[in-house]
């Protein structure tokens, strides 16, 4: 991570690494454990695909609007997702993750600065204990400490929002965000449990 600057090629090897782990398996058998989760991997849930013409054309508030937004506006590739095989548990788990994790972005309040995404990480980290993001929050943690002792706080405080997000709010990785993208961003949340990062540092308005 602090040779290639976390790039996303970086972060995609980091990440399938983990795939056929003993890190991974727990974390599928975690997932299945949560209330729908087996159901949901057993069935390979259908691939995250959003339609962002159709998504800005939702209501302003709503969650698919909202979603849109951060990509237009960020000049994100929507369709920039490493493609996957998703035969296996852990391979179906991996992309799901990958995939929705802008998302999380959106719900959580996070911007896409280095403290708030390592906020975003905390989440799935502390919900399902996602391998890869559990190592790249304790590199964060590290990399602020030898190499920017400044940013420690910032970074430390936004896990640590993450964290309580993962404890308190329903499992971000369960919901089928599809099937609701007209609904208010303000209810996803309230219904969710998600306490929002917007005003903190680490914290953006979509």
């Amino acid at each position: 991570m602090a040779a290639s600057e976390g790039g996303l090629q970086s972060v995609g090897d980091l990440v399938d690494n983990f795939i056929d782990s003993e890190a991974m398996v727990v974390c599928v058998e975690r997932f299945k454990a949560l209330p729908g989760g087996a159901e949901m991997i057993e069935q390979r849930y259908p691939p995250f695909q959003p339609d962002l013409a159709a998504l800005e054309a939702l209501p302003e508030g709503s969650l698919g609007r909202a979603y849109a937004g951060m990509i237009r506006k960020l000049n994100y590739d929507p369709d920039f997702f490493r493609p996957r095989d998703t035969s296996s548990e852990a391979l179906w788990l991996t992309q799901r993750i990958a995939t929705t994790h802008d998302l999380h972005h959106v719900i959580g309040g996070f911007n896409t600065q280095s403290a708030g995404e390592s906020g975003v990480l905390a989440i799935t980290a502390t919900q399902i204990g996602f391998p890869a993001y559990v190592l790249i929050n304790t590199l964060a943690c590290f990399r602020a400490f030898r190499f920017a002792p400044a940013n420690l706080a910032g970074v430390s405080r936004s896990i640590a929002f993450g964290n309580r997000i993962g404890l308190e709010a329903k499992p971000l990785v369960l919901q089928r965000w599809e099937e609701a993208w007209e609904k208010p961003l303000h209810q996803w949340r309230q219904e969710l449990g998600v306490h929002s990062a917007e005003g903190e540092a680490f914290g953006a308005v979509y």
